[in-house]
C-alpha cells in the first residue's frame, strides 16, 4: 500500500446475512492523496450491469478476483474523504494491498494539460475523481477484451456472465448476490466447445481465448515484466487473435494505462471526431486529434465519455442472430 493508507486488518463486527455463515472479513481503509470518484474510477471494470465479477450495492461496490494468492471479494465504500475495504477469502489481503492501484493511486495526471481543448478542460473541471485504475490481472483483463471483439457489447457481456458463472469459482463473503471468480489459466483452457457455443461466444473468439490460456502463466510474466505500453503491447500482440484492439483493452483494465487507445473500435473514432472537431473521422484522424495528449489519450477517451457529447446514432441499432440450440 502507498503512504496514504492505513490499514487495520482483522475480524469485522458487521454480522452476516442470516442463515449464512462467513468467516470475518479483513479490513482496510484508504484514504487517497486526491479527489476520488470511487464509483466511476472503480465501476469501469464492469463487464455489464449483469457482470457476476463487480456488483454495485447502493453505496457499496463488490468485486471478485482471482488473485495471486486465491479467490477474494473486496467489498468497497466511500466515507469521506477514505475508502473503506473489507475482503473475504484466501486472497484477502492481496485484495485490501491492491485497493490503492484500483482506485488510481498510481495514476499520474500532474503533466496533463486539459486545457488544449474547452471540452476536454470542462469534462475535467467537473470530474476531478476521476483516476484511471488498474486491477493488475492481466488474464482475466486479456480474457475479457477477447470476449468483445467484433461483437456488440450485449453479446459480449451475455457470454462472459454466462461462462464466469458456469466455470468460475463462487465468491466468498455475504455478497448482495452470487458472484463468482473468473477461472483459473487452466480451467479457461479446459472449457469445453459447447459450452463457448452455449454461452454465445463465437469460435474465433472462444479459440484466442483457450490459445491464450496455453501460453497463460508465461505470457503474464512477459507482459508484466514489460515496462511499457509498447513493450506489452508487443508481448500482447505476439498471441494469433490479439490486435492492436484487445491490446489496449487489456493495458486499459489490467494497467490502467493512460495512454491505450483502442485502434478498430467500431464507435471510437466517430465519437472522438465529433467531440474534438464536430465531424466522424477514422482511426487516423482520431490519432491525430489526440496527439496533443499524447501520454493521456486514454484519459482525454474517458472524459469525452463523460462531457455529454456524443455523436447522434445513424440507423436502427443491431440486433444479431442467435443461432445457439434452444
Amino acid at each position: 500500500m502507498d503512504a496514504g493508507t492505513t490499514a487495520r486488518r482483522g475480524p469485522a463486527r458487521t454480522p452476516a446475512p442470516r442463515g449464512l455463515v462467513h468467516s470475518p472479513p479483513r479490513e482496510s481503509e484508504y484514504r487517497p492523496a486526491h479527489v476520488l470518484d470511487l464509483p466511476r474510477t472503480v465501476v469501469f471494470q464492469r463487464r455489464g450491469t449483469h457482470d457476476p465479477t463487480l456488483v454495485v450495492d447502493g453505496p457499496v461496490i463488490w468485486r471478485a478476483s482471482r488473485t495471486p494468492a486465491g479467490i477474494a471479494t473486496v467489498a468497497l465504500r466511500a466515507t469521506g474523504s477514505s475508502v473503506r475495504a473489507a475482503a473475504w477469502g484466501p486472497g484477502a489481503e492481496w485484495a485490501l494491498d491492491q485497493v490503492p492501484a484500483l482506485c488510481g493511486a498510481d495514476d499520474d495526471a500532474s503533466d496533463f494539460d486539459a486545457a488544449r481543448h474547452p471540452l476536454v478542460a470542462t469534462s475535467h473541471h467537473r470530474h476531478p475523481g476521476l483516476r484511471l485504475g488498474r486491477t493488475d490481472l492481466v488474464f482475466d483483463a486479456l480474457a475479457s477484451a477477447i470476449f468483445e471483439q467484433k461483437v456488440t457489447a450485449l453479446q459480449a457481456f451475455g457470454a462472459w456472465r454466462r461462462i464466469i458463472t458456469w466455470f468460475g469459482t463462487r465468491a466468498p463473503g455475504p455478497t448482495p448476490r452470487p458472484m463468482f471468480a473468473p477461472p483459473s489459466i487452466d480451467e479457461w483452457r479446459r472449457i469445453p466447445s459447447w459450452a463457448w457455443h452455449r454461452a454465445g461466444l463465437e469460435p474465433p473468439q472462444s479459440r484466442t481465448v483457450v490459445e491464450a490460456a496455453a501460453r497463460g502463466d508465461s505470457l503474464v510474466r512477459a507482459v508484466d515484466a514489460a515496462s511499457d505500453g509498447a513493450s506489452r503491447e508487443r508481448v500482447l500482440t505476439s498471441l494469433r487473435g490479439v490486435g492492436a484492439w484487445t491490446s489496449a483493452e487489456t493495458r486499459i483494465r489490467a494497467y490502467g494505462d493512460p495512454d491505450a487507445v483502442s485502434v478498430g473500435d467500431y464507435h471510437l473514432a466517430h465519437e472522438v471526431g465529433h467531440a474534438l472537431a464536430g465531424s466522424r473521422t477514422d482511426d487516423d484522424g482520431m490519432l491525430l486529434l489526440l496527439a496533443p495528449w499524447a501520454g493521456h489519450r486514454q484519459r482525454v477517451i474517458r472524459l469525452l465519455a463523460l462531457s455529454g457529447v456524443h455523436e447522434p446514432r445513424r440507423g436502427a441499432r443491431l440486433h444479431p442472430e442467435d443461432h445457439r440450440d434452444r
